[in-house]
Formats: structure tokens, sequence, C-alpha cells
């Protein structure tokens, strides 16, 4: 076995290792907020047919009815009411930036969102629902095999993440219309790009909501004096030799970008909120599942 090879089966092997420690605590986290809420609105049985719609662009051709599009020019598919309404696909940011942890009693930022994407999912099971990780190609499933899926796709994103890391936006997958997306990452990217990201789902008819999780020292910036400061994706560095001049410029912008990422949701029908690593992941948790058990159509602030 060469000495690359090893190396990365060895980090495989941490990794697998720890997996199962980060499920034990998600359905943890996932039982706390679980007690005294309900469970999502379910219409009708899970293979109970949905609606009819034309074929788009890559959607799977063995959903095609032919039957129904036999009967006219167009083809149809067929969608039944899990799919449409009851799947949740879910992504968590893993890109070299969502591992900035300000000081060594915090958690990395991506911690967090691994940890609430797997106990959103083991909520969402409990419930009944079908998930899936979005971005992999896989069929929503319920159950533990579920968990165990998403799981399986943290790992495969961390073993290639050294060689191709993975993009600080999902990458897009065709979905069944209603479907709902929920999506973890710090979303510091330009708002534009976001926004492009988002209106292909929107396009789609897909739900969606958006958790921004930051270190508190992104939002305070309390650093003194000369500082240097080192991009995490290539972007260079920059020496600030006074941080208290410029305090009061970053938290501006941070605002409007933040207030940018809460017109793209508005404007989607989707809902935002920001979380922090000091805070507890079961506070952040409680209100994304309450945000997903809404109505459709309905705008919350978590």
């Amino acid at each position: 076995m060469s000495g690359s090879v090893a190396e990365l089966h060895q980090r495989a092997e941490l990794l697998a290792a720890n997996l199962p420690p980060l499920l034990i605590r998600a359905d943890r986290v996932a039982a706390t907020v679980s007690q005294g809420v309900h469970g999502r609105r379910r219409v009708g049985q899970g293979e109970t047919f949905w609606q009819y719609r034309r074929y788009e662009a890559g959607d799977p051709i063995q959903k095609i009815d032919w039957r129904r599009s036999a009967k006219s020019d167009p083809v149809y598919i067929r969608e039944n009411e899990w799919e449409a309404a009851q799947s949740v696909w879910l992504w968590s940011d893993g890109s070299p930036s969502m591992r900035y942890a300000s000081n060594r009693r915090l958690p990395q930022k991506v911690d967090h969102a691994d940890l609430l994407m797997l106990a959103t999912a083991s909520l969402l099971v409990r419930a009944g629902e079908h998930v899936a990780p979005l971005g992999w190609g896989i069929t929503p499933t319920a159950g533990r095999t579920a968990l165990l899926l998403l799981a399986q796709a943290l790992e495969d994103r961390a073993i290639t993440a050294n060689d191709n890391h993975p993009g600080s936006l999902p990458r897009f997958e065709p979905l069944p219309r209603h479907g709902s997306i929920v999506m973890f990452g710090d979303f510091l990217e330009p708002l534009e790009d976001i926004h492009k990201a988002i209106g292909r789902y929107v396009d789609r008819g897909i739900a969606g909501h958006m958790l921004q999780i930051l270190d508190p020292a992104e939002r305070e910036l309390p650093f003194g004096g000369r500082t240097r400061f080192e991009g995490m994706e290539n972007e260079g560095t920059a020496l600030i030799g006074r941080v208290e001049g410029i305090r009061e410029q970053y938290r501006d912008r941070l605002g409007r970008h933040r207030d940018g990422l809460e017109a793209i949701a508005r404007t989607a029908g989707w809902t935002f909120a920001t979380h922090y690593t000091n805070q507890p992941v079961e506070t952040a948790l409680l209100g994304l599942f309450m945000a997903l058990t809404a109505p459709r159509g309905t705008q919350e602030t978590y």
C-alpha cells in the first residue's frame, strides 16, 4: 500500500471511529428537542399518488408515466405524495472556512453544522419522514438507514477534502417538486452566488431553510492591536495595524450581508436564522424543527 493510500485509509478509519459518537450525540440532541413537540403534518400515505407534471431535463426516466404520456404530446412524470411533499434533503458545508474556531474552548463551525444536520435528520426520521444528503443523487429513505447514509456522506466528504475540497454551496441536484432542503453553512460567499444557487431550487418549487453557523468572533471581531488575518480558502493574508479602527466597519458589513441573506430567503419563501458556536445546539434545532413543521408558505424567523 503506497504512502498516500495508507494515509487516506488511516484518515478514513479515524473518521469512521468518530462517526458513531456523532450519531449518538445527534440522537441525544434530537431526543431532547423532540420532547413536547409534535411531528410534521403528513398528507396521506407513503406511496399515495400526488400529481402528474411535465417531464423536465434531469428528471429520472424511470419516473415517466408512459400511459399518461401516451394520451398527449408532452411527457409526464408521476409523483407520489411522499416524494412531492415529505422528502427532505440536507446539506452541511464542509469547505475550509467551516474549520474555523476562534479559541480552543469552542468547536469548529463544521462540528456544529454536521451535528445539527444529523440531529435534524433524526427528528425527521422520528416523525416518519424520508431524508437524504443533498448533492449525492441518493433517494430519500426513512429510519436508521437514512441516518447512516447521511453519516456516510459526511465521511466521503472528509476523505476527499484534501484533494478536492467541497464547495461552499451545494452541487445542484434535480429534486422532485414540493420537497424541502435544509442547508447548514456560514454563507459568507457573495450574495449573488447564493441567490443563484437557491434560485435553481426555488424554480422547481422546493421549500428551504438556511441555518447560518458562525463563530462568535466573526460577529464581534474582538481582536486588538496589530493582527494578521489568514484566509482559509486561498484568499491570502491581511495585516491590520489596529483592528479596533475597523471593527465598526466590519460589523456593519457583516450586518448588511446578513440582511442580504434574509432578503434572499424571504423572496424565495424560505426561512433563515443564524447560530453561533457558543450557543446550545438544542436551541437552534428546536427553531429549525418548528420552521420545518410550519405549513408550507409560512415565513418564520427562528
